[in-house]
């Protein structure tokens, strides 16, 4: 038990993590170009940019049920 042995973790999420910055940038321009422009108009438009999936499965479910 005296020799180090390290254990390696690859993770390969990279390519997801950039799609999901790209949805969430575009998400924000998009929450933010429908804004009035203030200040609070912008934190609530990067606020519904992070939870904009929830937006969409809650319509698509709604839609699934009529």
């Amino acid at each position: 038990m005296g020799r180090s042995e390290r254990a390696g973790v690859v993770v390969r999420d990279g390519p997801w993590g950039f799609v999901f910055l790209l949805a969430y940038i575009g998400a924000a321009v998009y929450f933010i170009s429908t804004s009035d422009g203030s200040f609070w108009g912008v934190i609530l438009g990067l606020l519904q940019a992070v939870v904009w999936p929830a937006y969409v499965i809650y319509h698509v479910l709604l839609a699934l049920s009529v």
